[in-house]
């Protein structure tokens, strides 16, 4: 297969690719990924020194980087930021929306009642991952309408979004919401603007983040209860790793999925293929 031919489904060369959340695993994984595949990258995350590493990282390796401090829920972080990166590169071409996470007042405990769920956690926690996908998303959206109406979205969402898990409310309530606003926002926008601008997700199935480690490994790498029924519905027989992802966000963002608008693609090992018979 010539490299011409890949280049022309797959090449990237000299977007500009702002990576919300950057600076986590799955973030800086896929910022990384689309700077090998020629992408132009801004990290976004609330703390700059890891942004910066990520940023700097991507620099060392010959990419072109740079990192910003910005809270996905404030509006006026974001439009600065939007406004910095235009005035750098006067341009945005690729969204993902990686920012998200979850906290433990908005998962039910092992021993709790439903009434025991803490409502202003789950509302943190929707805030973080819907609204923290919508502000961006209006944003940067909007500097792809007023460039040339060309550019490409893409959200992160989960698992929980498809198939209910046991104590996780606030996450997969607000992961389906996600998966609801992209289907709306991929219809809204080319409808609207035409065919140039288009919104995909992906839902990973289960990656090893800080988050969510204690849950599902234990002390020694090995996995806790929980983790060994994960694995055990899972056909691939393992958890994923953030390099995993890399292959369909390149292809979501690539020229070759011009065609491809409104849909959730599953990362997931076939968890969300099994029924588990």
């Amino acid at each position: 297969m010539s490299e011409p031919f890949l280049r022309s489904l797959f090449g990237l060369e000299g977007k500009v690719a702002v990576v919300t959340g950057g600076s986590g695993a799955l973030g800086a994984a896929m910022a990384q990924g689309l700077a090998r595949a020629g992408a132009r990258i801004a990290i976004l995350a609330r703390r700059i020194e890891p942004a910066n590493a990520v940023a700097a990282a991507l620099a060392d390796a010959g990419s072109d980087a740079f990192a910003l401090s910005a809270d996905v829920r404030d509006r006026t972080q974001i439009e600065h930021a939007c406004n910095t990166i235009l005035e750098r590169w006067e341009r945005v071409d690729i969204l993902v929306n990686a920012a998200g996470g979850n906290m433990p007042g908005a998962t039910l405990a092992p021993d709790a009642a439903l009434r025991d769920l803490d409502p202003d956690a789950f509302r943190t926690v929707v805030d973080l991952n819907l609204i923290g996908t919508l502000l961006p998303s209006l944003i940067f959206g909007a500097a792809m309408i007023a460039a040339d109406r060309q550019g490409v979205i893409v959200n992160i969402s989960s698992m929980a979004a498809q198939r209910p898990l046991t104590r996780i409310a606030g996450y997969s309530a607000a992961k389906a919401a996600v998966d609801n606003l992209t289907r709306w926002m991929a219809v809204e926008l080319t409808r609207r603007y035409g065919p140039g601008l288009r919104v995909n997700a992906i839902a990973p199935g289960f990656f090893i983040g800080e988050q969510n480690r204690s849950l599902l490994l234990n002390p020694d790498g090995s996995p806790t209860a929980r983790g060994a029924s994960v694995i055990a519905h899972t056909p691939a027989g393992r958890f994923g790793v953030p390099d995993d992802l890399i292959a369909t966000l390149i292809w979501l963002c690539g020229p070759g999925a011009a065609f491809v608008n409104g849909v959730v693609v599953p990362v997931d090992g076939g968890f969300s293929a099994w029924s588990g018979v």
